[in-house]
């Protein structure tokens, strides 16, 4: 490792992770607007999402377990090819079963791969640079993830209107298999952990150990977690299943098609999250963990002039344009946020314990995504018309939220001289 800078094997998984969230932000684009293209029921829509996403809750705390235990490096290589097959399946089976069942036994297949994939490129990140770099090593990766979210989704948009479905998914598998390749190549420490106890008892007693860290020596974690819950139920799942359904039922675009500028709309978001992981990188050593409140806060609030333009007089694409400046600033604070957060919590966590407690972060945080996907599927069903509501009530809660985040670092303190980004680092 270098003392001072990013290692060969840092860089090694960038470029990996560069490929596979390509591939990745490719397929969770297409498989879902394609149930919606034909269904037409935001109501299903809302809930496939969410039994989709339901593996994710199960199997990130086994994924934990799993990056504490086992060389990181071959668990990234193995799910990246198992990914590869699960899509070229799907491509073989596409024509001859019932589509919809196959679209959900897909995602939750890749929802699953991904609940053990993460906590093992969040838990090597200790062990591929100095500490003084974490917060620039976490914001490299959250831009990575939001250029390949910007990316794949305008070009998979494109793809998928001009060509289908069978071609978008062709270039995922492709995307995955060459991310395995290349991730051959990195080397992560690894010391193997002996035990004489069974595979039962050594996951049980791990999940235990790292429960307890949070619960009882980091409280702070926890609640944290909770938080990132409820942001997740109530505007992470409001822009996953309200914004393609306005895109492709309640706004008209004359010349355009609905597919593609969804696509496009996800772009922005991406690149709102490029926007903000350059500026964590840039800014981190200047931003107090006390104070990232204020960027759930600033969330929360563009929810209001968000869906009051859905009420107005406006034309559609200047409805259109605001969602985008919106949803553009919405991923810039929340990136942000995620950053400065998953930093606090990699620093605050022993490193022996680093996958098994982010990985239950994960499945906490995410927890309520699913109810909030299925509720939001039904509401935009049953309230067509009166979206602008869907988006107050969400802001309301926010707000609600972003307080209690504050009253949490106040209590913890944090605020006022407590805890801190320093020079890229937690004082």
């Amino acid at each position: 490792m270098k003392k001072n800078g990013f290692s060969r094997d840092f860089t090694l998984v960038v470029i990996g992770q560069i490929i596979s969230l390509f591939g990745n932000a490719v397929v969770r684009f297409a498989l879902p607007l394609h149930l919606l293209n034909i269904s037409q029921s935001p109501a299903l829509y809302g809930l496939v999402s969410a039994l989709a996403f339901l593996p994710l809750l199960i199997m990130s705390p086994l994924g934990g377990v799993i990056a504490d235990r086992v060389n990181k490096r071959n668990i990234m290589v193995v799910l990246d090819f198992t990914t590869a097959g699960i899509i070229l399946l799907f491509l073989l089976l596409s024509r001859q079963v019932n589509l919809v069942a196959l679209i959900l036994v897909t995602l939750i297949l890749l929802f699953s791969i991904s609940g053990l994939y993460q906590p093992s490129v969040q838990a090597s990140m200790p062990f591929l640079v100095p500490e003084e770099k974490l917060v620039q090593a976490n914001a490299m990766i959250n831009t990575v993830s939001s250029l390949a979210g910007l990316l794949g989704p305008v070009l998979g948009g494109i793809f998928y209107s001009m060509k289908g479905i069978h071609v978008v998914l062709a270039i995922s598998m492709v995307c995955f298999f060459l991310s395995a390749v290349m991730e051959i190549f990195i080397r992560i420490p690894f010391v193997k952990r002996e035990t004489d106890r069974g595979a039962f008892r050594i996951i049980f007693g791990d999940l235990k150990e790292s429960v307890r860290f949070i619960a009882k020596s980091q409280k702070v974690i926890g609640k944290v977690t909770v938080i990132i819950a409820f942001v997740n139920l109530f505007i992470s799942s409001l822009l996953i299943i309200g914004l393609p359904v306005l895109c492709t039922q309640v706004l008209e675009f004359r010349g355009a098609d609905p597919n593609q500028m969804y696509g496009y709309l996800s772009g922005i978001m991406a690149f709102g999250g490029i926007a903000g992981g350059i500026s964590a990188g840039v800014l981190g050593s200047r931003i107090k963990i006390g104070d990232t409140w204020k960027l759930i806060l600033g969330v929360a609030l563009l929810m209001f002039p968000m869906g009051g333009i859905l009420s107005s007089a406006v034309p559609d694409m200047g409805k259109y344009m605001v969602l985008a400046a919106g949803a553009f600033l919405m991923m810039l604070c929340a990136t942000l946020f995620t950053v400065q957060t998953m930093s606090f919590i990699q620093i605050k966590t022993p490193g022996h314990l680093i996958g098994k407690v982010i990985s239950w972060v994960m499945a906490i945080a995410t927890c309520s995504q699913p109810l909030g996907q299925a509720v939001y599927g039904v509401v935009f069903e049953q309230a067509r018309g009166q979206e602008w509501a869907i988006f107050a009530a969400a802001g309301i809660a926010s707000i609600i939220v972003s307080l209690y985040l504050r009253k949490v670092w106040i209590a913890e303190e944090m605020l006022d001289g407590g805890t801190e980004v320093v020079s890229g680092a937690y004082k």
